[in-house]
């Protein structure tokens, strides 16, 4: 698979990202009960760190997809999954993408709740929930990626 040209930056504060897995979590917790959380490592865990507090949910598992290098998707690799088919369970990702990751968790845990802070067209039929749709050509920059840096206004990225 070539690489994969993304047109726009999408830069996610600590904040906002507290905010919208919080909206995520009202948007969850009436369709519980749930026995657990897995978190899809590595981008799933500090959504999950924050609905499992809002849901007062204790049990926290993961399953580990490796995909990205930096902004280039490769082959997806399995590094640990778990038992079961998820019945029960409440599967927490930052973001929904190509689906590549989603494909395999779903296989893994066809009975799970698949939530989701962003979507992106392409995989947003995978997920149950999530809160914001992006673009396909958008680069979600997450807090933990980056380092405050300055900015370069738009009108002056746009005129080179």
């Amino acid at each position: 698979m070539g690489e994969k040209s993304y047109e726009r930056g999408f830069p996610v504060s600590w904040e906002e990202l507290h905010r919208n897995a919080k909206a995520l979590s009202w948007r969850l917790i009436d369709k519980g009960p749930w026995k657990g959380i897995i978190a899809v490592t590595r981008g799933g865990l500090v959504p999950a760190a924050i609905i499992s507090r809002e849901l007062e949910i204790r049990l926290i598992d993961t399953v580990c997809v490796s995909t990205y290098d930096h902004q280039n998707q490769r082959e997806a690799r399995v590094l640990k999954g778990v038992e079961g088919d998820g019945e029960g369970w409440l599967i927490i990702d930052d973001l929904v993408d190509t689906g590549k990751t989603a494909v395999i968790v779903r296989k893994m845990l066809p009975k799970a709740h698949f939530a989701t802070i962003y979507a992106k067209p392409a995989g947003r039929p995978l997920v149950d929930t999530f809160i914001t749709e992006v673009s396909q050509d958008t680069w979600i920059f997450f807090p933990w990626d980056v380092e405050p840096q300055y900015a370069t206004p738009l009108a002056k990225q746009r005129n080179g």
